[in-house]
């Protein structure tokens, strides 16, 4: 399935100076034809700097946690491994989409070193993430990814989905729905049909083998510095802590992206590629110095669903253009706790019939 529209070019009605269409229509065509040529640009140089940096904010953490042993101390340690984790795969993410470097196969190499910290299969992920997310963004009955229950459905569940419902949906489970329903569900557990198949399952072979090893090799270190006790205390406080931190925090920022009062989810008959990309996505404005150092403007993500080929330097710049265009539907606003508290307390079910987020019965 492509990500771009298979609809005519629309590039003949272009004002050739302005590059803005003459009248805006809500086709996704006539949005990524306003972004500038430039915004396409990849830089080999933009992109080395940043993995370094990844990898630098990745490996200081992991030493500190090996050396540290003051319980204070671990703990600073513990989210500063859970963000550079989600700073590697943010990367890893950009390259997935092919969007970090120029070549196919570097991309994708790039793509499985960087999620291999948070034990994400990278052949999976593109079938998950960028073809079916980014393909029907919140369609009813297509998008998995925080797909709202409907009150029909409530009704008919049992208590314990209901509890789970219930916690996973409140402003402490992103973590805990995105492990379950993400990472396992539509990842680890879920095998294509067809030519995927075969590249999934190459790729879930290989990174386990690697997390195997990985775990093993803490085991026995830890055993040899702390007997039993350190045997299963060092994988746990390398790489088991990390890992759940990382979960949170990039559940978290789905769904950010995407769950809000004012961001409809559309039936089947409704969707079009214009409602999923720009009505139903935000750009969120968050401190520089933390968007610098791990989240690489994915929080500018209106336009990385208009188009993902383009790479996370040039967001900024194709959302400036996006929305001079399009002031009225592109959602800009400042990142704050309070916003997400409001979101995860009015959005429990949705009701398509009358395209609202509604509270529990």
């Amino acid at each position: 399935m492509s990500l771009v529209d298979d609809s005519p070019d629309t590039s003949a009605d272009l004002d050739p100076v302005l590059r803005a269409p003459r009248e805006r229509t809500q086709s996704l065509n006539d949005v990524r034809a306003i972004i500038p040529e430039s915004c396409y640009r990849r830089s080999a140089g933009r992109a080395a700097l940043a993995l370094a940096q990844g990898l630098v904010l990745y490996a200081l953490p992991m030493v500190g946690l090996v050396l540290v042993d003051a319980w204070w101390a671990v703990l600073g340690l513990w989210l500063l491994a859970g963000f550079a984790i989600a700073g590697l795969f943010v990367l890893g993410h950009d390259a997935s989409h092919g969007a970090l470097l120029e070549s196919r196969r570097a991309n994708r190499i790039v793509a499985q070193v960087c999620m291999a910290p948070s034990a994400h299969v990278e052949a999976a992920w593109d079938l998950g993430h960028n073809r079916i997310h980014h393909g029907y963004t919140t369609r009813q009955g297509f998008d998995f990814v925080w797909h709202p229950t409907t009150p029909e459905e409530w009704a008919t569940m049992g208590w314990l989905p209901r509890l789970r419902h219930r916690f996973e949906w409140s402003f402490l489970g992103s973590g805990a729905y995105f492990l379950r329903t993400v990472w396992w569900q539509k990842m680890w557990r879920f095998n294509a049909p067809g030519k995927r198949h075969d590249a999934i399952v190459r790729d879930k072979i290989t990174l386990g083998s690697f997390l195997v090893l990985a775990i093993a090799g803490t085991v026995v270190a830890g055993a040899l510095t702390g007997g039993v006790v350190g045997a299963f205390w060092l994988p746990v406080k390398l790489l088991v802590v990390p890992f759940l931190l990382f979960i949170h925090i990039i559940g978290w920022t789905v769904y950010v992206h995407h769950v809000d009062p004012d961001i409809k989810w559309w039936t089947r008959k409704e969707w079009t590629q214009f409602h999923g990309q720009m009505d139903s996505t935000t750009i969120l404005r968050m401190p520089r110095l933390i968007n610098v150092l791990w989240f690489h403007n994915i929080f500018v993500h209106v336009p990385h669903h208009v188009d993902a080929r383009i790479p996370f330097h040039q967001l900024p710049a194709a959302a400036k253009a996006i929305e001079a265009a399009y002031p009225e539907t592109v959602r800009d606003s400042k990142l704050s706790l309070g916003s997400y508290f409001r979101a995860a307390k009015a959005c429990k079910l949705y009701d398509f019939d009358n395209a609202t987020w509604v509270p529990y019965p």
